[in-house]
């Protein structure tokens, strides 16, 4: 990919629609745990607070301060990760990286959204803002959950 029509591809509407409304944008007040995880090459930041009962996410909240791609995979995962268990969460992970670098198949139900996120495999700088929430709550999951 290359040039603007590249971008326009990248960033589109179905990206920007997620990056504009992401549920779950709001703190927990009682949280079983809290991890923040930032891009280094970007500086995008991700705070997520998870609850957590017999290993399945009973809560979730989210501080988004990334690009749009990091917004759009934030918006994904906040609208599903509630109900899932810390495995599924962590296959996600797994399957979102793999499929940003290596070509892999799309991350499964009920995360299978992150699919919008394929066009910026070519973009390496964008990956780790894309990768931020579930980084983080993977880590905040087996803090909690365990």
């Amino acid at each position: 990919m290359s040039g603007t029509s590249d971008m326009i591809k990248l960033y589109s509407a179905r990206i920007l629609a997620l990056a504009a409304d992401i549920p779950r944008l709001d703190r927990l007040e009682s949280p079983d745990a809290t991890v923040k995880r930032r891009a280094p090459l970007c500086g995008s930041t991700v705070t997520v607070d998870v609850t957590c009962t017999d290993g399945v996410v009973t809560d979730f909240g989210q501080d988004v301060k990334a690009c749009a791609l990091g917004q759009a995979a934030a918006g994904v995962v906040g609208g599903v990760i509630v109900g899932c268990t810390v495995d599924q969460v962590r296959v996600a992970r797994d399957a979102l990286k793999a499929m940003l670098t290596q070509n892999g198949p799309t991350p499964p139900a009920p995360f299978d959204g992150l699919e919008v996120l394929r066009p910026a495999q070519e973009y390496r700088n964008r990956h780790a803002s894309i990768m931020l929430t579930l980084d983080a709550a993977v880590e905040a999951l087996e803090t909690a959950c365990t």
